[in-house]
This record gives C-alpha cells, structure tokens and sequence, in this order.
C-alpha cells in the first residue's frame, strides 16, 4: 500500500514522503491517526496545496516538544516504593508510575512517551530514562528510586 506522509514518522519518513506500507499498518494505524493518506492523484494534489500548512503545524509541534525537554531536564523526580533491605522492590515501577511521577512534579508526560532500558525497575537507584517527546526530540531524565 502506498501512502503520503503527512507528519514526520520514525523509521518511515518524513513529511510528504511517498513510502509503502503494510496495508494493515497503513488501513489500520496511519490512516486513521492522520498521519498519512492513501496515495492517490487526487490526495497527492490536495497535499500539495496544504503541504505549507502541514510544515507549519509540524515546525510548532517540534519547538513545542523542545520547550518541554528543556522543562523535563530542570526536574528532579524521587520516586519512593517499598523495598527489602537489599534493595530490591516489592512489586516494579513502570512507566505508568514514572509519568505520573513526572506529571505530579510539574511538567505533564503521557506513558507511552517513557522508554525504559530494561522494561520495568525493580531494585533502588538512579535510573536515567527516556523520553520520546518527538521524532527528532528524545530528552533523559534522571529518576531516582528510593525505598520508602
């Protein structure tokens, strides 16, 4: 199946890039969220009347993920479980804590923007973790998992 970018998209493309897919990823998954069209004469025209407008949104979307990497790099997150004596947790933390860590510390930040190196955190430490804000922005953030 063959599709017209209309965002950048990690390990695909970018903007107004003309690439084949899947057709289920493209039916099921980029078509539906916006972030591309079927490539017809017809959609390939219509992007190209819109394609300033859409460079326009994405250049806002890239300074506004970068105004929050730079938010996300002022903070310092603790985030305190119940640990046994050496260390280890009780249970895990997992992106669903860490987010909400981070959002209760002042800068909001959604679970599925958390990419741990290791799946889940399951001893006390300093961890440093990565947020993908953007397809070009990536900022790490320095968490600290303390027993409680």
């Amino acid at each position: 199946m063959e599709v017209i970018l209309l965002e950048k998209i990690t390990n695909l493309g970018n903007l107004g890039d003309k690439v084949n897919v899947k057709a289920g990823y493209g039916r099921n998954y980029l078509v539906p969220q916006g972030k591309a069209a079927i490539a017809t004469a017809k959609k390939i025209a219509e992007f190209e009347e819109r394609r300033a407008e859409l460079e326009k949104a994405a250049i806002e979307k890239l300074n506004a993920a970068q105004a929050r990497a730079t938010a996300l790099g002022k903070l310092e997150v603790v985030i305190k479980h119940k640990a046994g004596d050496e260390g280890k947790l009780f249970g895990s933390v997992g992106t669903h804590n860490i987010a909400d860590a981070i959002t209760a510390a002042g800068s909001p930040v959604e679970k599925q923007e958390i990419r741990l190196p290791q799946g889940v955190i399951r001893h006390v430490g300093d961890y440093a973790i990565d947020i993908h804000l953007h397809a070009d922005v990536i900022a790490t953030l320095n968490i600290k998992i303390a027993a409680e």
